[in-house]
């Protein structure tokens, strides 16, 4: 059988509720189609998913189409699991194509991007191993590597909030792979064939071996980001426009990012996000889940600076300061001077501070108005209510 081609919007509506009223029909809350590398040595296995659309809680009369264009190509759709993936076939673009007839001609620019996606395969000869598609009925922990990229795109593209998506199991689905340029070479497949490409000058330049390629091979970034350095960012961060990632010390892990304009000289490591207008100095590190927090994901706030080479390991509200080379951690005492203290908690009135002179950093954290120094003759860690505006210079971002 085949999709009958529809003349009016009115038939496709028709089209899309009749598919949607099906027993045990599911609406998913994300899909797309992707193109995928397979391994040079064993072609069963996904290395990699370039996804030229992702829907995220969007898009379900074209989820319907797609669900009905797979039933006519003899697919059958299971909706019973968290997520359901197929190999696609010409079969499956010419239903689809008959289904979106009505919009074909206006398919261009941002208008009607799952038509344009379907008239791309439909422009090519053979659409059969290499292109498939991903259905995701919740947000479970993903199972196929099409899964995995297709949750890194809905971070990358600002579609997931950060931390807000289930990714567990995500590094023992990918597969650790050479890459080059934005293609993925199986590491068994060079030591197999390395003294014959080498002899041949075939043996490429590899840029680098991960299970994450980097930001900048799927993801275009807003006119005014900028990514000096490739390698810094990892596919699965989240950068809001205006962010600058300068090259040196600084790289953006995957779950992590921006929510505005920050200066990046340092790191954001996996789940750390950074509010709009902060500074992320040179040599800096936000610490991640994994790497001393106990599993408390750290926010920094908006208008907030850490210096070179700090080190933050708690939660840190606006307007805060962290001067540079200081090491903070949930454990770390400070002091507080007692007029210090009345200011601060002048400017976090909801905030239920003791009244004493030491405290753990964790007691302070997520206050806005911070300032930790060192006391250059004692050694001992002080914090202060924060006197300076950070202001990022709007030129630049």
């Amino acid at each position: 059988m085949a999709i009958e081609t529809i003349n009016s919007s009115e038939e496709f509506k028709a089209l899309v509720e009749a598919v949607k009223a099906q027993s045990g029909y599911r609406e998913p809350i994300a899909f797309g189609i992707a193109r995928v590398d397979r391994g040079q040595k064993n072609a069963d296995k996904v290395l990699q998913a370039n996804y030229a659309l992702i829907n995220w809680k969007e898009n379900f009369g074209s989820a319907a189409v797609f669900i009905k264009a797979l039933q006519e190509a003899r697919c059958e759709v299971d909706f019973s699991g968290s997520e359901f993936v197929a190999t696609l076939n010409d079969s499956f673009v010419n239903n689809a194509m008959a289904a979106f007839a009505p919009y074909i001609g206006e398919a261009t620019g941002e208008a009607h991007k799952n038509v344009q996606v379907v008239k791309a395969l439909a422009a090519m000869e053979d659409v059969a191993k290499n292109f498939r598609i991903t259905f995701l009925f919740e947000d479970a922990a993903p199972q196929s590597v099409e899964a995995v990229y297709l949750k890194l795109y809905a971070l990358s593209q600002s579609k997931a909030e950060l931390r807000k998506i289930n990714l567990n199991g995500a590094f023992g689905i990918l597969s650790n792979v050479a890459w080059v340029g934005n293609k993925p070479y199986e590491l068994e497949y060079l030591r197999e064939n390395e003294i014959e490409m080498k002899l041949n000058g075939t043996f490429p330049n590899i840029d680098s071996v991960d299970k994450f390629p980097r930001y900048l091979q799927h993801i275009i970034p807003a006119d005014n980001t900028r990514i000096l350095e490739a390698s810094k960012v990892r596919m699965g961060a989240q950068l809001a426009a205006g962010t600058t990632v300068m090259p040196g010390a600084s790289y953006i892990n995957f779950n992590a990012g921006t929510l505005g304009p920050v200066m990046v000289e340092g790191r954001i490591s996996s789940s750390a996000i950074v509010g709009a207008g902060s500074d992320v100095g040179g040599g800096a590190s936000i610490l991640g889940v994994l790497s001393g927090t106990d599993g408390n994901p750290i926010s920094i706030g908006e208008n907030t600076l850490l210096g070179a080479n700090s080190t933050c390991g708690i939660p840190l509200g606006d307007a805060c300061i962290l001067d540079g080379g200081l090491a903070i951690f949930a454990g770390t005492k400070v002091k507080i001077a007692p007029e210090q203290l009345e200011l601060i908690r002048e400017a976090n009135p909801n905030a239920k501070l003791d009244t004493k002179t030491t405290f753990r950093a964790d007691e302070l954290q997520g206050l806005n108005g911070l300032h930790f120094r060192q006391n250059s003759m004692t050694g001992e860690y002080v914090v202060r209510r924060s006197t300076r505006e950070v202001k990022l210079n709007v030129d630049l971002h």
